[in-house]
C-alpha cells in the first residue's frame, strides 16, 4: 500500500506537471480579485491553481493510460466476454484485479519512483521542479520499452519533430504512441484467446444441429463446457501470468 500510494504521488507529478514545470510560471496572476468591503476580506484566485485544479479531474485517466493498465483490463473485459459473460465478474473487480496486476507489474519502476523523486522530496531534500525532473525517466523507460516502432514512429512524423534517440522524444509525442502500442497488444492477445471459445460454440452448434435441436440455443450448451474448460487448465492464472509476462517483451 505505501509503494502504491507512493507510485499515485509520483506518477502524478510526473504527468501533470512536466508540462508545467517547462512552462512560463504565472505566479502571480490574478483571475479574480475583489476588494474588502468594511469587514470583509480580499479574495483573489491564482491562475495557476485554478489549472492544476482542473487537471485534477484528468489526472486519473492520464495516470491510467502511462501504465500497463490499458492492456490489462482490454483482455480482461474480452476475455469475460469470450467466456460468454455479461456482468461476471462485475467490472469494479476487473478494474480492482487490472489494478493490482498493474501495481505488480510495475513495480520495479514505481519503486523507482519513490526513492529517486517522492521520498526525497517528502524530506526536503529536493525541490518539486527536482523531484518531477527525477520521476521522469522511469516511466519514459518503461513506456518506452513497450512503445512499437511504427508507432513512436508515426507521432514523431506528425510532431514534425527531429530526436537523435528515443530518450529525447518527450511525453507529449511518446504518450500517445504508447497508447497506441498498447491497445494493439492488447487486441492481439484478446484474439488469441477469443478464437477457442468461438471454436468451442462453433462445435456445440454444429452438435446441436445435427441432432435437429434448433430451438435450443448453443450459448445455454457452449456456457458450462467453457466454463468447466478454462477453469480445468487453470485459465485465471495462465491469462494473468501471460499478461505480466508480456511486458518483459520489449516493443517490436
Amino acid at each position: 500500500m505505501k509503494i502504491l500510494l507512493a507510485a499515485v504521488l509520483a506518477l502524478a507529478a510526473v504527468l501533470f506537471t512536466a508540462g508545467l514545470a517547462q512552462a512560463a510560471p504565472v505566479d502571480g496572476l490574478t483571475l479574480l480579485s475583489a476588494t474588502p468591503a468594511q469587514g470583509g476580506s480580499a479574495y483573489s484566485l491564482n491562475l495557476q491553481t485554478l489549472l492544476i485544479i482542473t487537471g485534477l479531474a484528468f489526472l486519473p485517466g492520464i495516470v491510467l493510460l502511462m501504465t500497463a493498465f490499458t492492456r490489462i483490463i482490454i483482455v480482461l473485459s474480452v476475455l469475460r466476454q469470450a467466456l460468454g459473460l455479461t456482468t461476471t465478474p462485475p467490472n469494479m473487480i476487473l478494474a480492482a484485479l487490472a489494478l493490482a496486476l498493474t501495481v505488480f507489474v510495475m513495480r520495479g519502476v514505481l519503486q523507482q519512483e519513490q526513492d529517486n523523486a517522492l521520498q526525497p522530496y517528502l524530506n526536503g531534500q529536493i525541490t518539486f521542479e527536482t523531484a518531477v525532473q527525477r520521476a521522469e525517466p522511469p516511466i519514459q523507460n518503461f513506456m518506452l520499452s513497450q512503445t512499437r516502432k511504427d508507432a513512436l514512429h508515426l507521432f514523431v512524423d506528425l510532431s514534425g519533430g527531429h530526436y537523435a534517440t528515443a530518450q529525447d522524444v518527450p511525453l507529449t509525442v511518446l504518450v500517445p504512441a504508447f497508447a497506441t502500442s498498447e491497445l494493439e497488444t492488447a487486441f492481439q492477445i484478446s484474439f488469441l484467446i477469443y478464437v477457442p471459445f468461438v471454436l468451442v460454440d462453433l462445435a456445440v452448434a454444429s452438435v446441436l444441429m445435427s441432432l435437429g435441436m434448433i430451438m435450443v440455443s448453443p450459448t445455454l450448451i457452449s456456457l458450462p463446457i467453457k466454463l468447466l474448460l478454462f477453469v480445468s487448465i487453470h485459465g485465471w492464472s495462465l491469462v494473468l501470468g501471460s499478461l505480466a509476462n508480456s511486458f518483459l517483451a520489449p516493443g517490436s
